[in-house]
């Protein structure tokens, strides 16, 4: 049964996304792009022996993006064809990282085999952690880290490289459309609560920073740390008022805003809505892919995106699960260190950014975010 299982979900994999998953082998970022210890190494990972039908618990936070949306739909889909029963569940909106302990304490009492967490709050699940690790039940890290021992494993796209790749997306975009600098730009980042966002921020930092120290980019308002321009539970309505406080008090009278540094596409919407009101033109970068955001990223409006295809990310999460549900330990080349030093086996896989230029190269293989790109030339 454990032989055929892992097959299965080989299979599947395949037939979910063009080309196949990924291996950690080709997909894994240099280890210390994203934080990876110098001292303490990951090592017993947790495995289980599952049986067909068997459950697995999916824990995904509030539904806020769309990616979200179609990661429930893939891990339904991909775990049903690899022979297991899924759970998947978002969290309640009103109270995300409580209602996301509840879930999957719940998860644990209906014997999951496997829990796999794309935390709310990766600082707010060590109880649940550790009991799936009394209990055996392995414990995958997806999209999000968390900041528990016991997690056994990390799934995700190389986050600081996200990062790298939309601060020079910014700066390629102020060269192209804005002349010469120096350039008046703004920061924005996501939710404080978000293990990910501090990630994205110094992958873009790692290349903006320099650029800010020479005289080359201006940040006008001075908000330059992470505590002043992250975003309240990644809420564009957040990022809207925050840029329109921006614009009051800093481009109001006829001072350019050039660029502004956008963490994922809905906060981008924010941004650009408050930026046209204003008749400002700001290069704007994002993440996410969202369909609308690579409309807008083919028509101009919004300089870049980055696309992580969840379909593939999803599928090397069930191939995962279908490893340790057949006592394996699944194959990693890299590491991730939380800020509590929690140091977890992790498995990444490549980002690629998207502007104007390559879109139709980039969405060839995804049918719907090619055709919203055509849409928008």
């Amino acid at each position: 049964m454990r032989k055929s299982l892992v097959a299965i979900a080989a299979a599947c994999s395949s037939m979910l996304i063009l080309g196949g998953c990924s291996t950690a082998s080709d997909t894994a970022a240099p280890a210390e792009s994203a934080g990876a210890s110098e001292g303490a190494m990951a090592g017993g990972q947790t495995t289980t022996t599952c049986e067909a039908g068997d459950r697995i618990g999916v824990s995904l936070p509030a539904q806020t993006s769309e990616n979200w949306t179609l990661a429930k739909a893939e891990f339904e889909s991909g775990l049903k064809a690899a022979g297991f029963t899924p759970d998947v569940q978002f969290s309640d909106a009103a109270s995300a990282a409580a209602s996301q302990q509840t879930k999957v304490d719940n998860m644990l009492t209906q014997n999951a085999k496997v829990i796999v967490i794309g935390a709310e709050d990766g600082k707010q699940l060590t109880g649940q952690v550790e009991a799936a690790e009394a209990a055996g039940i392995p414990v995958v890290a997806y999209d999000r880290p968390i900041d528990a021992k016991g997690t056994d494993y990390y799934v995700a796209f190389d986050n600081f490289k996200v990062g790298q790749l939309q601060g020079t997306a910014l700066l390629e975009g102020l060269a192209k459309l804005k002349g010469d600098g120096p350039y008046n730009i703004e920061l924005f980042a996501g939710a404080a609560t978000d293990a990910n966002a501090p990630v994205f921020f110094n992958g873009a930092m790692d290349v903006l920073q320099p650029k800010i120290d020479d005289g080359t980019l201006v940040v006008t308002s001075g908000q330059t740390s992470f505590d002043q321009v992250s975003t309240e539970g990644w809420k564009k309505e957040k990022a809207q008022e925050r840029m329109e406080n921006l614009i009051t008090n800093y481009y109001s009278d006829g001072t350019d805003l050039s660029g502004v540094l956008s963490p994922n596409d809905q906060l981008a919407e924010g941004i650009l809505n408050a930026a046209t009101a204003a008749k400002l033109t700001p290069v704007v970068t994002g993440q996410d892919s969202e369909v609308v955001a690579v409309t807008r990223v083919a028509a101009g409006e919004q300089y870049s995106t980055i696309y992580k295809d969840t379909r593939k990310l999803v599928a090397e999460t069930v191939a995962l699960v279908t490893a340790v549900c057949g006592g394996e330990i699944f194959p990693t080349t890299a590491e991730f260190t939380t800020d509590g030093g929690v140091v977890i086996a992790s498995d990444y896989l490549e980002p690629i950014i998207v502007t104007s230029e390559n879109g139709t190269e980039v969405y060839a293989d995804n049918e719907e975010l090619l055709a919203a790109f055509k849409a928008g030339q």
